[in-house]
């Protein structure tokens, strides 16, 4: 069988259909995050804060603390930063661990961790390595693992799991050369050929891809009797034949990660290995997604532990002009944030992890948003720490461990955190992710009104059905409980934080009502302005991260686990964080968009060249985007195995 040799052509509309019919479509849970974007703030769906049960407690802890043995005495953090590589020494005592089994269920040899320790875990190993949380999240987050649980028959999970759970890697390829949040052009295909499918085409940025024993490999399979086609979600073997590793790619951090490009020509993939029906590759994808991506914000509340643990020492230590820079207003305003921040950022984990293990609510949107937060979030905190260091900020670990200071690798951990924010959908894709999500209710009743392919009585029908929904949802923004100076009083103890839960209930108000205004005022136009709804989503996201850091003070406090404190810290947060509330909601009607939008069209007409004079460019030569036209590969194959 042979491969299409052209990518598909597609058109933006084409491009829109695909993403929205693999969106899941209904909402049959409550969600918190749903209600805040409609301006409903349903505290009542995350307070009292949901606890894990205690025999989940008891295996957990069990686990973390032999993995913080494994961490403290096995892992050399600055070798792998030297090197470039996790020691195969290192990755068998993971497997022996049972780290790669970490989401598998008992039944299948996993250690079956709720979503809740599972993160634990990974920001335990993040800290003492920020590349070995990384291979531990792929394989169990978004590779085989995962979609396995969620859509995998019986007979997959028994062949696949117990050999992901003790000795198997596995990968997740999706990114192509030229494709990458634009799924409808996946190049990639799986022609039917009896009782299997033949793969061609080439992957990018296969973490994992290396060393991986199984992959997870999204592939477009023709339309043909056996099946409706489209694209499609299957395990394959990395050792079969026509799969070459071609190259090991590396970056300005995780430098120990295995990532690769994966050139697939002819490989045969029995059709019982293709996961759920054809055409279901993208829905699986991003359903994996609604749970996986809260592995990032588990590397995040990490990072945010470490920074605040050496700005506390360092800012003890250094003395400028007579006193402690932490005395000093500008350095002290820094560790404030990065430790109102790094509690907030946990609150968030913790209460979505929490949701996700419940199963009470579809936490689509609050895994989004705490990927979304957390992943610039924790960027800020790392700069900011690099600043307080100064010089010793941007000096390597390697460095000032040569001339007798204490190794700290400041520069390696902003390094390693940049790639958060664009991992699993960068931050711009998840702002557009997020609002649609967001709009999702409108769209419902009167998305037909700015569809340019309904006819007039579907427009007919939308606007009898909107002005219906309307006339109820509208009058319910006006006023809230949040304008009641008693409510939320559960939330005052020395510190007053029901404050803020109020300020959250206003503010959901007014979001809602910002994003009607702007459906009312740009229709179908609605969908161009990013600049607008990125604001929306981010204020979203502060207004959750507020919500949880409140109720999980309140659990500490209840629980007599340094509430006072947790108080003080959430506080905090909410403070800083109703600063930059009030900033987005002025740049959302204030705000550069349209002569950006005219320097943009300049820039990319030429007008503007001559401002690009005077520099010598050092980049090498050579395509834009690498050739992937499918045939044999040309290369070593760099693929190794860890036993």
């Amino acid at each position: 069988m042979s491969a299409p040799s052209s990518k598909p052509s597609v058109t933006e509309r084409e491009a829109r259909q695909v993403a929205e019919a693999a969106r899941e479509q209904d909402w049959r849970k409550p969600s918190f995050a749903k209600e805040l974007f409609l301006g409903r703030f349903r505290l009542d769906l995350i307070h009292p804060h949901p606890l894990p049960a205690a025999e989940d407690s008891r295996r957990g802890e069990e686990f973390l603390a032999k993995l913080r043995v494994f961490c403290e005495t096995r892992i050399d953090a600055a070798r792998i930063e030297r090197e470039a590589r996790i020691p195969d020494e290192v990755i068998a005592g993971l497997k022996e661990l049972g780290a790669l089994g970490m989401k598998i269920d008992t039944k299948y040899g996993g250690l079956g961790l709720t979503q809740v320790y599972y993160n634990k875990a990974l920001a335990l190993a993040g800290s003492a390595c920020p590349a070995v949380g990384v291979l531990l999240s792929a394989h169990q987050s978004i590779g085989v693992p995962q979609p396995l649980k969620l859509f995998g028959t019986d007979e997959q999970k028994a062949e696949f799991l117990p050999r992901c759970a003790r000795t198997d890697i596995s990968a997740f390829l999706l990114t192509e050369p030229d494709v990458g949040s634009d799924p409808a052009r996946l190049a990639t295909s799986a022609v039917r050929d009896g009782d299997a499918y033949v793969l061609d085409g080439v992957k990018l940025w296969t973490t994992n891809g290396v060393i991986a024993d199984l992959l997870v490999v999204m592939a477009r399979v023709p339309k043909s009797a056996e099946g409706k086609g489209g694209i499609t979600a299957f395990v394959v073997e990395t050792d079969s034949p026509g799969i070459t590793v071609e190259n090991r790619n590396a970056f300005m951090g995780l430098r120990g990660i295995e990532n690769g490009v994966t050139r697939f020509h002819q490989v045969r993939v029995p059709a019982a290995n293709r996961i759920g029906p054809e055409g279901a590759g993208l829905k699986i994808a991003l359903t994996t997604l609604n749970t996986g991506r809260l592995s990032l914000p588990a590397s995040c509340v990490a990072a945010g532990k470490w920074c605040l643990k050496i700005a506390r020492e360092w800012s003890a230590a250094r003395e400028q002009w007579g006193r402690p820079i932490a005395e000093h207003e500008a350095v002290g305003a820094k560790i404030s944030f990065i430790a109102a921040t790094t509690f907030a950022l946990e609150a968030v984990l913790d209460l979505s992890s929490q949701m996700a293990d419940e199963d009470r609510n579809d936490i689509r949107i609050e895994g989004a948003l705490a990927k979304l937060f957390a992943s610039e979030m924790g960027w800020l905190m790392a700069d900011e720490l690099v600043q307080i260091r100064g010089g010793r900020g941007f000096e390597t670990a390697e460095s000032l461990a040569a001339r007798g200071e204490k190794a700290v690798p400041a520069e390696q951990v902003l390094r390693d955190l940049r790639i958060n924010r664009i991992f699993e959908g960068s931050t711009e894709i998840m702002h557009l992710l997020i609002a649609r999500e967001a709009v999702d209710a409108h769209l419902k009743v009167a998305g037909d009104l700015i569809d340019p392919d309904k006819s007039l009585q579907d427009k007919a029908k939308a606007g009898a059905g909107a002005g219906v929904f309307y006339a109820k949802w509208l009058p319910k923004l006006v006023a809230g409980s949040g304008q009641l100076p008693g409510t939320y009083g559960e939330f005052r103890h020395g510190v007053d934080l029901s404050r803020h839960l109020r300020y959250v209930e206003r503010n959901a108000r007014k979001l809602a009502r910002s994003t009607f205004y702007a459906m009312s005022r740009w229709q179908g136009r609605m969908e161009t302005k990013q600049g607008f709804l990125g604001r929306i989503v981010d204020i979203g996201a502060e207004l959750f991260a507020m919500s949880a850091a409140c109720v999980r003070a309140e659990l500490l406090r209840t629980q007599g686990d340094h509430g006072r404190e947790a108080y003080q810290l959430a506080d905090a947060f909410c403070e800083q964080s109703r600063i930059r509330v009030e900033e987005l909601f002025g740049r959302l009607w204030t705000n550069t968009d349209a002569i950006d939008h005219k320097v943009v069209k300049g820039v990319m007409g030429g007008a503007y060249e001559w401002l690009e004079q005077g520099i010598v460019d050092p980049s090498g030569d050579g395509p834009w985007i690498a050739d992937t036209t499918p045939g044999p590969s040309k290369a070593d194959n760099l693929h190794r195995r860890v036993d």
